[in-house]
């Protein structure tokens, strides 16, 4: 009875959100952020792009509460949810090898901060492509 009760308001609290319509690769970028409450974009030279998010991939299926929806080589789409609520944000890298740029977005589909959570998941994963390279 309890674990049903605590199951119950769990659902409760689970904020999804509609997925943003700006994803994607748009004109060799990745969308800009409309507010920096609840986005961060960064960029990261790279000498390989492309290997640098098959590597950053890795990081990120092996991050609890994350997944990737979507992955190509040049592209990845993923969601990580907050451990609490559940709040969850979606996350985009694209490799520009054209550039020699590893793109990356973070953007929170609910709520008008984030608390700087977007922008600590991207400076997470630059130190892990440092750690890497």
């Amino acid at each position: 009875m309890v674990l049903t009760v605590f199951s119950i308001l769990l659902a409760l609290f689970h904020f999804v959100g509609p997925m943003p319509t700006d994803l994607g690769i748009h004109q060799g970028q990745l969308s800009s952020c409309e507010s920096p409450a609840h986005c961060a974009r960064l960029e990261w030279e790279r000498n390989d792009p492309v290997e640098s998010l098959r590597e950053l991939a890795e990081v990120i299926q092996q991050t609890p509460r994350s997944e990737i929806v979507e992955q190509r080589a040049d592209y990845l789409h993923a969601t990580a949810s907050s451990q609490i609520f559940g709040f969850v944000d979606d996350l985009e890298l694209y490799a520009d090898s054209e550039r020699s740029v590893l793109q990356a977005r973070s953007v929170s589909r609910l709520g008008e901060s984030d608390l700087g959570v977007n922008e600590q998941r991207l400076r997470s994963l630059e130190a892990a492509l440092s750690n890497q390279e």
